[in-house]
């Protein structure tokens, strides 16, 4: 590779917003939208995973302060901050991720439809379209299942952050207490998310394997 196109394809990525030229410059390079696509998918697929582990680990936490109450209040609440912590940095990890999926995906589909139109054949122009509509069907499903996944991260990371805030401004045994009444909640939450986001990564594997079988 030459200095000159690395040059360009740093420029590509401190640009940030402009996605296009990064594109562009990663054609160059061997690398269509297709695989970009494929890389994000599986990027966002694992973010999920790795969120997954978080919000467990994170309940575990929460819930091990509360089953301790001879341990020391301070300590306490510094061990439930940093999984508040931990659980919010893995849910803007998710939340990137498929926002970069989002964006390769609606520049591959915007190319694909326009060079329908460069098709001499009729035949070979319908059968690309019809692989466009399956295509763009099933990553509808999977985008649907990314951001269900997202949502349910929301009523989780509040509720930590509300134990988080309770114990802080209450530093006392009592507040220690009345904070496992709001585990079962959590835990309810907790175990949604796990199971939405496992049919986000199953449907994220579906539409990885698509892609490597040809489309």
């Amino acid at each position: 590779m030459t200095r000159r196109l690395w040059l360009v394809l740093l420029s590509a990525v401190l640009l940030g917003g402009c996605s296009s030229l990064y594109y562009n410059t990663m054609e160059k390079l061997g690398y269509e939208k297709r695989d970009i696509l494929v890389d994000r998918v599986e990027n966002a697929r694992d973010s999920q995973n790795d969120a997954q582990e978080t919000f467990r680990s994170s309940l575990e936490r929460f819930q091990s302060v509360v089953d301790t109450p001879d341990t020391e209040l301070k300590d306490r609440y510094a061990e439930i901050s940093d999984a508040y912590e931990d659980s919010n940095s893995s849910a803007e990890d998710v939340r990137d991720r498929i926002d970069k999926v989002e964006d390769v995906a609606e520049a591959l589909f915007d190319e694909w439809e326009d060079e329908l139109g460069e098709y001499e054949s009729d035949s070979l122009r319908r059968s690309s379209e019809q692989q466009l509509d399956e295509t763009r069907t099933q990553y509808s499903q999977l985008i649907s299942r990314m951001h269900d996944a997202e949502e349910r991260m929301d009523p989780v990371l509040e509720a930590f952050q509300d134990q988080v805030l309770y114990l802080k401004h209450n530093l006392n045994a009592q507040a220690i207490g009345s904070l496992e009444n709001e585990l079962v909640g959590i835990r309810q939450d907790v175990d949604a998310l796990i199971r939405n986001m496992e049919q986000s990564i199953e449907e994220s594997e579906a539409f990885i394997r698509r892609f490597r079988e040809g489309g």
